[in-house]
Parts: structure tokens; sequence; C-alpha cells
């Protein structure tokens, strides 16, 4: 049964690619303004979930719920506007693009809703301040440092104010005092605009930021919060 007041959930999610199954009847659930960690050895299926979650992905079986809408019964085009409006992401390597200054690249979520440039900006450079990172403004990725691009990337994602923010590895790239200032910051601010946040890691100290911790293991989720 799915917690009242759930934003986004999956129930039976299965996902097979050719002999491997990836998810094997995984469940999920998260609140607004919550932080999730879904954690799991390498191969586990906790990425493959996250894509699932985020409608990258098309699972081979289950429900995905975001809403009170069903993913699956969206299409292609219903889908892309629900990641580029109501949904944020943050990647192990920020995936900036290098011909961009760091406040265009923030800016990008809103240009493709067909914000203009000035008003753009200047939201970016607002979600640029609240990630301590406003002096990077002008400056492409490759001039500034793994943890400054990190955060930017975050600002990205918190761009469009999204309801949801999936983070995937998002500081598997940094050493860990960067690290931990990266995962302050985006709890900090995912929780201060009520945004949910399905984390996915492999490290016990980024899941400490988290609300609640899910592990995913053959494939299936297990909720530690309620495991018994």
């Amino acid at each position: 049964m799915t917690p009242a007041g759930t934003l986004l959930s999956a129930t039976g999610l299965r996902k097979a690619y050719g002999p491997t199954n990836a998810l094997d009847g995984a469940d999920f659930s998260i609140h607004p303004g919550e932080v999730v960690a879904v954690m799991g050895p390498s191969g586990s299926g906790k990425s493959t979930l996250l894509h699932c979650l985020a409608g990258i992905v098309t699972p081979d079986a289950g429900t995905i719920t975001y809403a009170g809408r069903e993913l699956s019964a969206m299409n292609d085009a219903e889908r892309s506007a629900l990641r580029r409006t109501e949904f944020g992401f943050v990647f192990q390597f920020g995936r900036l693009v290098p011909e961009l200054t760091c406040v265009e690249n923030v800016a990008l979520p809103l240009r493709l809703t067909g914000v203009k440039r000035k008003e753009a900006e200047r939201t970016a450079l607002q979600r640029m301040q609240q990630l301590q990172v406003e002096d990077l403004a002008r400056k492409r990725p490759g001039e500034v440092s793994g943890g400054q691009g990190q955060r930017v990337a975050v600002a990205r994602s918190l761009v469009t104010d999204p309801r949801v923010i999936f983070a995937d590895e998002p500081t598997g790239a940094l050493d860990s005092l960067n690290g931990e200032l990266v995962m302050q910051l985006l709890t900090e601010a995912a929780r201060s605009a009520n945004t949910a946040v399905v984390l996915v890691t492999h490290e016990t100290r980024v899941a400490a930021y988290s609300d609640r911790e899910i592990v995913v293991r053959d494939g299936r989720a297990r909720d530690m919060e309620r495991a018994v």
C-alpha cells in the first residue's frame, strides 16, 4: 500500500536486460521534501530504479505514479516535458556543457522551456548564489574545480523549482570535503523548497544526509525504516 501523501511511488517494478534482471519486483515511495537514499552494491539495480522513476527507462512490468498520474500512461513528449519542468537531475560528473558559461549552464533548463535569456540568467544567478558559486557565473566548466562544477550542476537541477531531484552518485567524483559541501547544500536547498530527492549512492556518509534509506539488492528494494 502506498503511504498517504506520497509524491512519487513505484510498485512491483521489473526490468530485464537480456537474461539479466536489473529489477525484480522493486517498490519505492517518496514524499515532498523528503530525501531518500537508494543504496546497494554495484549492479544491484539502483541506477535502473532511478532511471525508471524518472521516466528515462520504461519498466517491463509494474506501475510508477507521480502526483496521481501513471508514467506509463504518458507518451514520450509528456514524459520529456515532465523531466524538463518538474524533475531535476544531478549526475556523478556534472555533465555541464563545456561551450557554455556556468550561468548559461544553470539557465539552460529554463531556456529550453522558452524563458528569455535575461530572465533565465537572473533566476540562474539566484540559484548559484544559494549554492555559493555565483562568482563563477562567467567562467566555463573547464575553468572551475570538480567541487565547484558539481555545485553548478546542483544549481542547474534546482533552477526550474522541480518537485523531484534525481541525484545519481552526485559526490562520486569528489573528495570527501567537497562531497560533504555538495550534499549539505543540495539537501538544504531541496528541503527549503519542499523538493523530494532520490539519492543513489553506495557511500554511507552520503546516505547520512537522507531521511530514509532503501537498499536495493538482486533487483529488489528494501525500506530500512520499515524493515523488521
